[in-house]
Formats: structure tokens, sequence, C-alpha cells
């Protein structure tokens, strides 16, 4: 089964405190137990508000249920913090597109909220996670340096967020990063309602002898990444010392290969069927991550089609 695949960790042992915003979602909760287990004092900052089927929790974390956006509820969490990975997010397309109004209460003024915060408290880094939706139609490889691209009101919030997070470095000294992640899967993914990637409702629909149901024609091509390999690049972020001009900075966190979804379904399965296309998705999505291998020396180690057939 696809939950017996294991991938290998970056491990830097630590003593120091780290505030994961969305820390009990899909890639918080990886990211909080590979925390927990280099010895970090860890705080959760969750409003449990995601249209999944549950939520994380970690026994050696804090948890908060606490609005991120609220800066009198969650600003005291953040004193003796030394590193903030801010994951928490009104985090697909669907539901930005359906409530613009949320996306932005949760994405901008959330992350304001976030950045306000760790400067108050001194923390010494915020890595901030941003969307490859912002890249849109621009031709692929996508690349940091592309204009952005934004499609839908997610796409437009996640990068407002991102020039935020530049802002607070020029402006405030305060050391970001900012992290696109492509189409992330892995264990703990959701597999229904809104939030749930396509790997992820393609796993449900099999094991209910269901149709995979493929939108589109399912040539659309997506770059995905391993949850594993998302949570190295945060460690590394955290820990690693990098030139003062690479902070405030964009990088793609992607594999650099992409796949159509119908290659996909057929991995899964070959009962499928097409469904309506949807408005403001890219046609194909594909990862330049030169600029995190420069920088981080981080390399993507998971296979996907190794995975899925695992």
């Amino acid at each position: 089964m696809l939950s017996t695949y294991s991938a290998t960790i970056l491990t830097i042992e630590s003593d120091m405190k780290a505030l994961v915003t969305g820390g009990a979602g899909f890639i918080g909760s990886h990211l909080v137990d590979e925390l927990t287990k280099q010895g970090y004092e860890v705080i959760v900052l969750d409003d449990e508000s995601a249209d999944s089927e549950q939520f994380y929790k970690n026994p050696k974390a804090r948890y908060a249920k606490v609005d991120i956006s609220n800066y009198q509820l969650s600003n005291t969490f953040y004193a003796g913090v030394d590193y903030v990975f801010h994951l928490a997010a009104e985090s697909k397309i669907g539901p930005a597109i359906e409530n613009p109004i949320r996306a932005t209460q949760k994405n901008v003024v959330g992350t304001c909220t976030v950045l306000q915060c760790a400067r108050q408290w001194g923390v010494k880094k915020v890595i901030y996670s941003s969307t490859s939706a912002a890249y849109g139609d621009n031709p692929t490889p996508n690349i940091e340096s592309q204009p952005d691209d934004c499609l839908n009101p997610y796409s437009v919030t996640k990068v407002a967020g991102e020039k935020l997070c530049q802002m607070y470095t020029d402006l405030f000294d305060l050391k970001t990063v900012t992290f696109r992640y492509f189409n992330v899967y892995g264990d703990r993914a959701p597999k229904k309602g809104q939030y749930a990637p396509v790997i992820g409702i393609f796993q449900r629909q099999k094991a209910a002898g269901e149709p995979l149901t493929i939108v589109g024609d399912g040539e659309q091509r997506r770059d995905f990444i391993h949850v594993s390999d998302v949570v190295n690049a945060n460690i590394l972020a955290a820990t690693k010392d990098i030139d003062d001009e690479c902070y405030g900075t964009v990088y793609n966190v992607g594999s650099g290969k992409n796949y159509s979804v119908n290659q996909i379904a057929d991995w899964i399965s070959t009962n499928q069927t097409n469904i309506p296309p949807r408005d403001g998705e890219a046609r194909v999505t594909l990862a330049n991550v030169e600029r995190m291998r420069l920088t981080f020396g981080w390399e993507p180690k998971v296979e996907l089609s190794e995975w899925i057939n695992a």
C-alpha cells in the first residue's frame, strides 16, 4: 500500500523553539512530527477550519486553536520562538473562488499578523508556504523570475503574502524565506472535500470501488512533490546560514518533473470517468528548482511513480 513508503528526512538535532501555523493539517503535521523528533519545542497554532477528514496532533507538541489573523489572541504564543513556519491558509483554489473575502482575511491579514508578531518577539526566521499557482499560465519550466500570473483569488492572496514577507525583510530586517510549493502528495493528504489533491481523491475513489473522476480531458500536467521533501526544505531554510541577499526571496519547491492527470489515473486504476473542467487553474506546472539547489543544497528525493507503486 502507499503508506508503506518511507523517505529520508534531514536530521539536525536541536533544542530550539519553533512555532508552526497550520500544524495540524497535512503538510504542517509532518513538519511538526519531524521538528519534535529532532528535539524542537513546538507550538502549533491552527484554527482547524479546513474541510478535512481529520487533524493530526503530535503529543510532544503544544496546540492552540487560534485564528492567526487575530493579533490579540495569537501574539503571546511567539514569545521565545526561534523559527516560525507559516503554513496556515485558505489553501485551495475552489474555496477561495467561493469566498474571496475569507481567503483575503486568512492569507493576507493572517500572514501580516504572523510577520508582525515574529518581528515584535525577535524571531530569527519566518518560512512562508506559498504556491506555484502564482505562475498561472506562464511558460514552463516555471522559474522564480517570471512575472506573477494569478488566475484566481487564492493565488492573488498568496502572492500578497509573498510581498509582505519581502517587505518585512527589506524594511524591518526580519529574515523570511518563501517557498512556492507545487502539488504536494503523501500520507495524510486529504482524500475528500474541496481541499483534497488529485492523488488523494483517486486513492479514495479506488478504495471505494468508484471510477476515478478526471477533470476535463486529463491532459493537464502537474509537478508533484512528496511531503517529506517539503519538510526537508523547511528545515533547511530554518537551520542553514545563507547570504543576507537570499532572504525575502521566493524559492520553488517541486520535483522538476511533471505528469498528466491521465498518467496518474492510469497508475492507480483503469476505472475512470471525465468531469467538466474547472475555472482558474493553470494547464501546466513544472518547477525549475535550481535556486533551491544553489542556495540550500536541497534536492527532491522521492519519485512519484515509486511511491504510488510501493
